[in-house]
């Protein structure tokens, strides 16, 4: 995860960062404003979308191309999310708006797209859909903490944070990789189902109190996102 952030020496204030917007003049002045970090991270966002929008037209159309097009997509993403770091500190030009791209892309590509694959691929039940709903806000939930808090975890001699606190969110590109395995395989709905099958919590089987079994991942994976506790070190 390439969050991005402003070196010590080009830190904006929020007063700053507001002038900066305030002062142009123009129906297009925010893209004119855009550095060439911005715009890459923007293509991360791309990504993402497109693998939303892959993984709904195989929902119409039921053509396996589209579902591996999805699959595909958060992967491109990651490139981006690696690249648009590289390429701010190249141009030695970051800003606060950056790092606001940065996380809304992340959100689209690392948990809007992932948590589509998961319904796409069969988990549809209504507990499900519930699970996949809280893996979503767990990861917009993780990178509000990380913009808010980023300051404050210990740095080591080139100024990056020593490590993450809870999993980063992309991440959740591990739960790709499982879902792109099991539709290799055919473990998908429509062919011959998700492993390891459903659990009714409460009423009848089919109804609001079945889950599949995978989606209990799912909720881990969201828990381990906004733990205080968990460290992961940053590479």
């Amino acid at each position: 995860m390439s969050q991005r952030k402003p070196a010590p020496k080009q830190k904006q204030t929020e007063a700053e960062a507001l002038h900066q917007y305030q002062e142009t003049d123009g129906h297009f002045s925010l893209v004119r404003n855009f550095r060439l970090a911005d715009l890459v991270t923007i293509m991360n966002g791309v990504c993402g979308s497109f693998s939303v929008f892959s993984s709904a037209r195989y929902l119409l159309t039921n053509d396996i191309d589209y579902l591996w097009t999805a699959l595909a997509f958060p992967l491109a993403g990651l490139m981006f999310d690696f690249f648009d770091g590289k390429v701010a500190r190249w141009r030695k030009s970051s800003s606060l708006l950056g790092q606001e791209l940065d996380s809304l892309a992340d959100l689209i590509s690392f948990g809007v797209a992932p948590a589509l694959l998961g319904f796409v691929c069969g988990l549809r039940t209504y507990l499900d859909t519930v699970v996949l709903t809280g893996f979503i806000c767990c990861g917009l939930a993780r990178l509000a903490r990380f913009n808010a808090t980023v300051a404050l975890v210990p740095k080591g001699k080139g100024g990056k944070a020593q490590y993450f606190e809870g999993l980063p969110i992309p991440s959740s590109l591990g739960l790709v990789s499982v879902l792109a395995y099991w539709t290799k395989n055919g473990w998908i709905e429509g062919q011959q189902g998700i492993p390891w099958g459903t659990i009714t919590l409460w009423g009848q089987a089919g109804g609001r109190g079945e889950l599949h079994v995978v989606s209990v991942i799912f909720g881990f994976w969201a828990a381990a996102m906004v733990s205080k506790t968990l460290r992961v070190p940053k590479l």
